[in-house]
């Protein structure tokens, strides 16, 4: 079976210096560069956001980074701002290999809908078009890696075991936020929807 290694959001803003660093976030690059040539297909996921993102605590007068809100499809955190187009905060990891990406997949640029999953916007209902993209060349055995373990990553994961594929993630190739106990909570989510965790 062929396998298909998924980058997540190895971007300048959440790897240390930038805008949503993520305590580690750089230390990871190299071990994925590494195992890249392991794998038939290798897909890139790039956070994506316009400036005025309803994700971005900046956009909501008042309000506290970190803080909760309410969207119409539901609780939403509000973020720093980060991966704004155009800046370099959006641009991968200097260092990342993007050589060997046979695609990119950009999510979130949307305005008024986040995106932490590479399948879906947060709406659970806009695709990001990387279900059809595997699909159509029967690339079924995915691994993932990248930032956040516990965002991105797990929602990710999880949403590839509800599709139908094969879904593991490689642990020590991801950095969580750890955000009020959510690594613990992305990986019980992860295990109970049939993700492998190795």
């Amino acid at each position: 079976m062929t396998r298909t290694l998924i980058v997540v959001d190895m971007q300048v803003d959440f790897c240390p210096g930038g805008r949503l660093a993520v305590a580690g976030g750089d230390e990871i690059v190299a071990p994925i560069n590494a195992m890249m040539p392991d794998f038939d297909t290798v897909v890139l996921t790039q956070d994506w956001h316009p400036a005025n993102h309803a994700s971005f605590a900046d956009n909501h007068p008042g309000a506290e980074p970190f803080s909760l809100t309410q969207m119409e499809y539901g609780p939403q955190v509000l973020w720093p701002a980060h991966c704004v187009i155009g800046t370099q905060g959006a641009e991968f990891h200097p260092d990342l290999d993007t050589r060997r990406a046979d695609a990119i997949i950009r999510k979130g640029f949307r305005a008024d809908i986040d995106s932490y999953s590479a399948f879906y916007e947060n709406d659970y209902k806009t695709p990001t078009g990387l279900a059809a993209y595997l699909r159509e060349r029967h690339l079924e055995d995915l691994y993932f890696v990248g930032l956040a373990h516990d965002f991105c990553v797990s929602w990710s994961a999880v949403d590839a075991a509800r599709l139908g594929f094969s879904v593991t993630v490689i642990e020590d190739a991801t950095r969580a936020i750890d955000l009020n106990g959510s690594r613990e909570a992305a990986r019980n989510n992860m295990r109970d929807a049939g993700v492998q965790l190795v």
